[in-house]
């Protein structure tokens, strides 16, 4: 770094800066001609973006001939890498290079494993190309067939929490599944599960959805900075009332501090008229999360996060909301990700390259209900830390 000095290019100034005085510099890398959208820095501009090392160093309109190495993106869209708060990568060792290639630069396993089984799970964490953690199931054998805590002894508190005390570094959350025949109770469980978090001071994440309880009576077990995942889940017990209103219970646990997360996923977490509804009341999520896996690619209610963020581009949200779903806020829930989601020059250079392509396209719920869009985001390009990720 001797040798090279930051340009440093909020993103007011960014359209005012003179690109001629960056002739002289020598970048790493240069991410060309894209169209720029970052939420954190209210930028959507056509630039280039500079690399130097594994940081951010420059985004201008004309970064002029670098002799870099460089990556076409002329009509296409260059975001902060993508941001994957509730996935289930850690499944097995493909997942996390699988999501890399469709611009995920972070995730979080959110509860496969319990205290029993968690070592597996953190192990295939540690060995991922990008930042990733894990939430413990409070089911201390994690998400099985007959329910994780349908016997209520698996919600053992003492156990998780050993089980967090020697995984510190990995686990950065807990998580508990709410839906009726997956818990035996779901009011003693959540307890069970703030309880441990609460000890460590971590978050909770709760699976909302056909739930025995009404959502005010688990939204009242909640603290700031836990997170409500699967918030499209037609009733019983969805977050709006038999009339489309949201409930005033989740807009005050919003003000509190609570997440809403989307966890699309493959059974029973969206159906596109709880969707509507929901979106229509302008309840939008904090997070967009694919609650995906490996072989998600050919789950045609999944297929890739670019396919997930696409949903609430063509049915509700601008492209900078979506994108804001997916990058800034994400970084906001987790600690280990808070220097991520931004493009901000000293950044780590995670850049995710997408394409936004015009036609008619499918987008399918998980009730295998059809509807057309007339966009879809496909991946293009990952930069993982300065380097170009391989294509999964």
């Amino acid at each position: 770094m001797k040798r090279r000095k930051f340009i440093q290019v909020s993103a007011g100034a960014a359209l005012l800066f003179n690109p001629s005085s960056l002739l002289a510099q020598s970048f790493d890398l240069v991410v060309r001609g894209g169209r720029v959208i970052d939420p954190s820095l209210n930028l959507d501009i056509v630039a280039d973006v500079g690399v130097i090392g594994d940081r951010i160093a420059a985004i201008v309109p004309n970064l002029g001939e670098t002799g870099s190495t460089e990556i076409d993106a002329r009509n296409r869209i260059v975001t902060p890498g993508l941001l994957d708060i509730h996935a289930h990568y850690a499944r097995d060792s493909e997942g996390p290079h699988i999501c890399l290639s469709d611009g995920v630069t972070g995730w979080v396993d959110a509860g496969s494993a319990g205290a029993d089984n968690v070592d597996e799970i953190v192990a295939v964490a540690r060995s991922a190309p990008q930042p990733a953690r894990i939430l413990l199931n409070i089911g201390r054998r994690g998400v099985i067939p007959e329910g994780d805590t349908a016997d209520i002894s698996l919600a053992n508190v003492e156990v998780a929490k050993a089980a967090i005390a020697r995984n510190l570094d990995y686990v950065v959350g807990v998580k508990a599944r709410m839906t009726e025949g997956v818990t035996a109770n779901d009011i003693t469980v959540i307890r069970r599960a703030q309880e441990v978090a609460s000890y460590f001071n971590l978050p909770l994440m709760i699976h909302m959805g056909q739930s025995a309880s009404p959502m005010a009576d688990l939204l009242a077990e909640l603290k700031p900075g836990d997170v409500v995942t699967h918030m499209y889940a037609p009733p019983p017990n969805a977050i709006i009332d038999d009339n489309g209103n949201i409930f005033p219970e989740v807009l005050e646990a919003r003000r509190r501090g609570i997440f809403f997360d989307v966890a699309n996923g493959r059974i029973d977490h969206l159906r596109w008229d709880t969707f509507d509804a929901i979106m229509a009341t302008g309840f939008w999520p904090d997070t967009i999360s694919t609650d995906g896996f490996s072989t998600s690619r050919s789950a045609p209610s999944v297929r890739d996060y670019p396919n997930i963020m696409s949903k609430f581009l063509n049915f509700g949200m601008p492209l900078s909301a979506v994108v804001k779903s997916s990058t800034l806020n994400p970084s906001r829930v987790f600690p280990f990700l808070r220097n991520k989601g931004t493009l901000h020059v000293g950044a780590p250079a995670d850049i995710a390259i997408l394409e936004l392509r015009q036609g008619n396209f499918e987008f399918v719920d998980n009730y295998e209900n059809i509807r057309m869009g007339a966009q879809r985001l496909f991946p293009f390009e990952t930069i993982l830390a300065g380097r170009r990720a391989p294509r999964a």
